[in-house]
Parts: C-alpha cells; structure tokens; sequence
C-alpha cells in the first residue's frame, strides 16, 4: 500500500505536467496569433509568378531594355509582353525594379523621362508605381487587366523595399 507522501508527490507531479503541457499549448497558440514578417520584394520571376495568380500570362521578357537611350536604367529594366483577362493581344509593357524605397523616389522622374521616349501616345500611356517597382506601356489598358497588374504588383511588392 502506497504511503500518503508517495501519493502527495504523484498528485504533485502529475499536477506539473499538466502545468507544462498547458503552457507548452499557450506557447504554441502565441506562435500562431503573432503576424509573419513582410516579405522582401520579389524578382522578376516572382512577378510574373504574381500576374499569373491574377490572370495574365506574361509571354516574353527581355532585360535590359528600358526602351531609351538612359544606361543607367537598363539594368532596372524588363521589357516583356502579357495578355490576359479583357485584354485579349498581347501588350509591350516595362518594368524597373529597384533596389529600395529610396532609390525608386529618387528614379521616378527618369522613368517617366524614359517612357516619354518610347511611348507612341501619351494621352494614353500608362504607368502604375509601387515601390520599388514601374511598370509602364502604351494605352489603354482595359480595367481588368490594369486592376490585375496593380494587384500583382502589390502583391510582389511586399514591403516596398
């Protein structure tokens, strides 16, 4: 027959490992509730990972084509084509990626300079800007098609740089 110490010292430890558990799960469930970091922005391959998710096929892509006579911007720059959703042939567009917020504010006006060169309307060329990317092409887009590109580029952005 077991002594009234021994059962004392099995209550109590039983009593610890249910303590140990419980705070082990709370522990895991804080892990769950706490947000993950924001991801960094993606590559190009990410990007067209991302227009794809919203509907439109990126066909073709060229780097180093900023589409003027800038060598500066080249290394920024990716000229591909996309079609998709209500835009039913495929569009020449760019996009520069940049390496940071700061240096997208700083090159934001030598995009525009550049895409004032190649476009063939400016009445209605487009560009949508999200840090640290310009995508920009000749107009217009139709509405579907310009939300997916806004919405991807958003998307691949993460935390802007």
């Amino acid at each position: 027959m077991p002594r009234p110490g021994a059962e004392r010292r099995a209550e109590l430890g039983l009593l610890l490992g249910v303590a140990l558990l419980l705070a082990l799960t709370l522990g895991a469930c804080s892990a769950i509730l706490e947000s993950p970091p924001v991801p960094n922005p993606e590559a190009f391959p990410g990007i067209a990972g991302q227009l794809g998710r919203f509907g439109i096929d990126v066909q073709t892509w060229t780097s180093g084509d900023s589409g003027c006579d800038d060598p500066s911007l080249n290394p920024t720059a990716i000229r591909f084509t996309a079609q998709g959703l209500d835009q039913p042939t495929p569009l020449t567009l760019r996009i520069y990626i940049f390496r940071n917020r700061d240096t997208w504010d700083r090159r934001l006006a030598d995009v525009d300079t550049c895409a004032g060169k190649w476009t063939t309307d400016p009445a209605s060329f487009e560009i949508v800007q999200t840090s640290p990317y310009v995508v920009a092409g000749q107009g217009p887009w139709p509405p579907a098609f310009a939300d997916a590109i806004h919405k991807a580029l958003t998307a691949s952005a993460g935390n802007g740089g």
